[in-house]
Parts: structure tokens; C-alpha cells; sequence
């Protein structure tokens, strides 16, 4: 898996209405926090509905991008069934999975904060609380909840 300091390799994925979006266009709108995930893991399960609240109350000043291993049909029942609205790229298993193994991906979830300069900032494997309360002041709120039950660690 691509490390800190890293630069992010470009990719072109479709989304859920078809159109393509690459890593350079999302990043002329500022950082993003790439999620890589696939709709039968568990950790991935737990894992999107913080993010969810950090795209839906934080400050907006770091945009989150769900990139599913899954095909477009499988992604929108995920999406409905977790109530994910993070903008959704498909990296398909049809198409060699170009994005997850240009990071080196091998376990999901897998996330990384990509500045505009394309330079990686800090990444996440698996679920660590600790590792989203950091990102969650980089977006100005907790994805957690006061009191919340929330395990310390969780392996992809």
C-alpha cells in the first residue's frame, strides 16, 4: 500500500451514472480522501457511516470519495442499505481493478487524504478510532459521537 508522502497515481473510473471522473479533477476541488471499499466486508460496513457523518457535517474542506471494488449494480444496494452518499467511483474486477492496485491495495477498507498536490497525507487500513479522530479534525468534527461504543481497532 502506497505510503505517506507518496504521490498518488492518476486513474480514470466511471461513477454511478456513468460519467468518468479522474484523481486530477477531483483534486482541482481540493483534498480528498479516497475509500476504497467492497460491499461484502464487514470492517468496510462498520466503517462507512462515520464517514458518511464527516462528509455530511464536517466543514467540507476535504472531499470524500467511496471507490467500490464492485460492479455499479452491487455498489447502489450498498449505498442504500448503508445510507452512504459520498460521491461513488467504481474500480472494477472486469476492468483489473486499475485504481486499488496502482495504491497497492490489499486489504479494504483502504483510505488515503490525497492534498491537491497529489502528494499523500495519511492513510488508514482496516478501522483504528484514533486514525479517524485525526482525520475528523482535519474536517472540523468528530465522526464519532459522545459516549458512542466504538472498538479502538478493527483488521480490513
Amino acid at each position: 500500500m502506497l505510503e505517506v508522502g507518496s504521490r498518488a497515481p492518476d486513474f480514470q473510473l466511471r461513477d454511478l451514472t456513468g460519467q468518468s471522473r479522474s484523481l486530477q479533477e477531483i483534486l482541482a476541488a481540493g483534498p480528498a480522501v479516497l475509500a476504497f471499499f467492497k460491499i461484502t466486508c464487514p470492517v468496510c460496513q462498520f466503517t462507512f457511516p462515520f464517514l458518511v457523518r464527516l462528509h455530511t457535517t464536517g466543514n467540507q474542506s476535504v472531499q470524500l470519495i467511496g471507490i467500490s471494488q464492485d460492479d455499479a449494480e452491487d455498489t447502489r444496494w450498498f449505498n442504500r442499505e448503508f445510507v452512504v452518499t459520498l460521491p461513488t467511483l467504481l474500480d472494477e474486477e472486469a476492468r483489473g481493478y486499475p485504481a486499488s492496485n496502482a495504491f497497492g491495495i490489499s486489504i479494504v477498507p483502504a483510505l488515503f487524504l490525497i492534498e491537491p498536490d497529489g502528494r499523500i497525507s495519511w492513510t488508514l487500513e482496516g478501522f483504528s478510532k484514533k486514525q479517524l479522530e485525526d482525520l475528523g479534525r482535519r474536517v472540523g468534527m468528530s465522526p464519532f459521537r459522545p459516549g458512542e461504543p466504538v472498538p479502538e481497532w478493527k483488521g480490513g
